[in-house]
């Protein structure tokens, strides 16, 4: 039934809740199908990567999940040209068919104990496959979806697509504990973790059956009757300085700062409670969930907000909080995870002094000085360290809480336990718990003000000829490139320096990027009409 007539399209209340929400549940059970092997990465490392450490393989699974990422801007390409020549809805239906495919495939590869190298090669290829069934999603969902919205209420409408990506990640985390919940650690190892990627063909069913359900946007069906599509809209994205330098603003204005916010507080938070902190895998992934919870409420606030007040406003002052309180907030969590070891870090800090402490994670035949050594042992701890230059030649020491202990391992682990380090798994308590999540559900507050009024703001950026292309390359080639590679960064990071704290130096860099261009260079879209 026919509610209301705006003065760009009909509105029709019944068929726009069916748009959100085929459109919104498809975009979650996709994100899922991405995610969990983010939210696996520690098994994954194990069963796919085993190297000379434990660093380095866990590094090399983070560069894996990277990969995925890496190739979303070739998805873009694909099925941005699709989405703008044939049309919205089918395309996002090859996008999650694809996708449901490559996820049950990382389910059924042998690990490398079986296959040897031929494993981590088949893992890489389904990651592949999986940024490309992406690179065309998010921007077919989110287009979709604003395409049927009043025009102002586009704000409100896409918030709901926004949020479905926190709830892919959601779904990832509580099917992986559910999964983990009914098999013992040995089951879990052996066959246990390969069912939440097999869920995924579950997932596709659903996802087929209601998009299947869907007719195609009206604007894109006026554009068509009208004779408008564009023949090549990659070719056409790319013919005026003026449509350049919007994708570019998307890119780094839009797309990487908002990524590497959100990745922040879900992977890297996950990450450094379950290394840094020595947090139980299953605390922490509880911990992260809940706070995923929380957030998805700031995603349709800002999202709702941005109909109100502007698109820029929200997301600029985002930026700014962010880089003026993540330092806090992950020192908050610091101190309430483990509050032991935060103040042993505090009080008692680990010094190595050597003449040559150069550190390679990757060194596949281990470190080739004995400073170099002792920092790795340090590493596969998680106990954080600095370094201090000492005389040529001279044996490497290390001191704790400025008192020189002896480095043999047999030595080491009862110097650092008498000097509060309890580097056991731990489980905080609830009190604690609840701070951890508090903490990250605020960066999560950032991350709903930057990317509640996105997919609203990317739409209307771009001309609707060229729109599925356009805004697919600029949100996917910030969101794969400083997003996708975080997790691998700022463990690298903090692999190379010792300092656990160290990998937020790329988030704050990114951010402050992004938010320089946004404040000189992003126009208010709200209320822009879209055909």
């Amino acid at each position: 039934m026919v509610a209301a007539v705006s003065d760009d399209y009909v509105v029709d209340a019944k068929r726009d809740r069916r748009v959100i929400v085929a459109s919104s549940l498809g975009t979650v059970f996709e994100w899922y199908d991405f995610f969990v092997y983010g939210t696996l990465a520690t098994v994954i490392a194990k069963m796919f990567f085993p190297a000379a450490s434990e660093t380095a393989g866990f590094l090399l699974a983070l560069a894996t999940f990277g990969a995925g990422f890496g190739v979303r801007p070739l998805g873009a390409l694909l099925f941005g040209y699709l989405g703008d020549r044939l049309g919205r809805k089918y395309t996002f239906l090859v996008t999650i068919t694809l996708m449901g495919v490559a996820t049950a495939a990382v389910g059924l590869i042998p690990t490398y104990a079986q296959i040897g190298i031929a494993a981590p090669i088949l893992l890489v290829v389904c990651r592949l496959l999986q940024g490309l069934a992406l690179g065309g999603e998010y921007g077919g969902a989110a287009i979709y979806v604003a395409e049927h919205a009043p025009r102002d209420r586009r704000g409100l409408y896409t918030s709901f697509i926004q949020a479905s990506v926190i709830g892919g990640f959601l779904l990832s985390v509580l099917v992986v504990l559910i999964s983990a919940y009914f098999v013992d650690p040995v089951a879990w190892e052996a066959w246990g973790w390969r069912v939440p990627f097999l869920f995924s063909l579950l997932l596709l069913a659903i996802s087929l059956w209601m998009r299947l359900k869907l007719k195609e946007s009206p604007v894109f069906q006026a554009m068509k009757q009208a004779g408008n599509t564009s023949r090549n809209p990659v070719k056409e994205s790319f013919d005026s300085w003026h449509k350049v330098k919007l994708i570019l603003v998307g890119l780094f204005g839009i797309a990487a700062g908002l990524t590497v916010i959100w990745y922040t507080a879900q992977f890297q938070g996950l990450y450094f409670l379950q290394n840094t902190l020595r947090i139980e895998d299953t605390a922490a992934r509880m911990m992260v969930g809940a706070a995923a919870v929380f957030s998805i409420g700031w995603f349709i606030l800002f999202g709702w907000l941005s109909d109100k007040v502007g698109r820029k406003k929200p997301i600029v002052l985002g930026y700014v909080l962010t880089i003026a309180l993540m330092f806090p907030l992950f020192h908050w969590m610091s101190a309430a995870a483990n509050p032991d070891l935060a103040r042993s870090m505090a009080r008692n800090p680990v010094v190595v002094t050597g003449s040559d402490c150069s550190y390679d994670p990757f060194a596949s035949k281990g470190q080739e000085t004995a400073c170099g050594r002792l920092l790795d042992t340090l590493t596969r701890k998680g106990v954080a360290y600095a370094t201090a230059e000492g005389a040529p030649g001279a044996a490497p020491v290390i001191t704790i809480g400025g008192a020189p202990v002896d480095a043999a391992p047999e030595m080491l682990d009862p110097a650092l336990e008498a000097a509060g380090y309890k580097l056991a798994k731990s489980v905080p308590s609830l009190f604690q718990s609840a701070q951890v999540v508090l903490a990250i559900t605020m960066i999560g507050m950032f991350s709903g003000m930057t990317f509640g009024p996105a997919a609203a703001l990317l739409v209307e950026l771009f001309p609707a000829r060229i729109r599925y292309t356009s805004l697919s390359i600029s949100y996917h080639i910030g969101t794969g490139y400083f997003g996708g590679f975080l997790p691998f960064i700022s463990l690298y990071i903090v692999a190379r320096t010792g300092d656990p704290f160290a990998g937020l130096w790329y988030t704050i860099g990114v951010v402050a990027m992004a938010l320089v261009v946004t404040a000189f260079w992003l126009p208010e879209t709200s209320g822009r009409t879209l055909d």
